[in-house]
């Protein structure tokens, strides 16, 4: 059994879009964390090592973090378009983006909106080279890995709908971004996000 450890409105939100896109069956265990507004507070029921999301259990191994969980769940799922299994030619450059997405695009971005890069020139270097790749790579091609979606794209559009200032004004990146969060299984998350009724702090 898959259960993911979900906050809503918080980066696990994206996890439960690739679990519907997936088709998986899962089970959803809702926790408190504390939020960057200084509301909320660690969980005890929640078994990431800082009390954070997402982390998934399944059938009682644990994994965390998004680019994590995100290759586990496809490579889980092997014959669903969005992951690139082993032996795929797309499977370097599927694990090289969700890599990339956590490595570089969530630290640059965070550097730039938290004033860093405005003192740091390595920062601002990073910030500005790492926007120019991805709006270079989207000008040429409908999707991170080419003209199939991935869920490369599920981690960077989640990230840009929290925050579209994550990259510059461009078109290309508002039109990536509505086709790929148009998606049935995107609004079924959306739905599924928000904590049921049952939930008490």
């Amino acid at each position: 059994m898959l259960t993911l450890i979900h906050a809503p409105m918080s980066r696990s939100s994206r996890i439960i879009w690739l679990l519907e896109e997936l088709g998986a069956e899962y089970e959803i265990r809702y926790v408190d964390i504390r939020r960057r507004d200084g509301s909320g507070r660690p969980d005890e029921n929640n078994p990431h090592p800082h009390k954070q999301v997402p982390a998934l259990l399944h059938d009682g191994v644990l994994i965390w973090e998004s680019a994590a969980v995100v290759q586990y769940l496809t490579d889980l799922y092997p014959d669903s378009s969005l992951g690139r299994p082993p032996g795929h030619p797309e499977r370097g450059a599927y694990l090289s983006w969700l890599a990339y997405y956590g490595g570089v695009i969530e630290p640059a971005a965070h550097a730039h909106f938290s004033g860093v890069t405005a003192s740091e020139p390595s920062y601002a270097r990073l910030y500005t080279e790492m926007c120019a790749h991805v709006i270079d790579v989207l000008s040429r091609q409908s999707y991170l890995l080419g003209e199939k979606i991935s869920a490369a794209d599920l981690l960077l559009a989640s990230a840009l709908q929290w925050m579209r200032k994550i990259l510059p004004e461009s078109e290309i990146v508002d039109r990536y971004l509505a086709v790929v969060t148009d998606r049935p299984a995107a609004l079924r998350a959306r739905e599924i996000d928000s904590k049921p009724s049952g939930f008490h702090d």
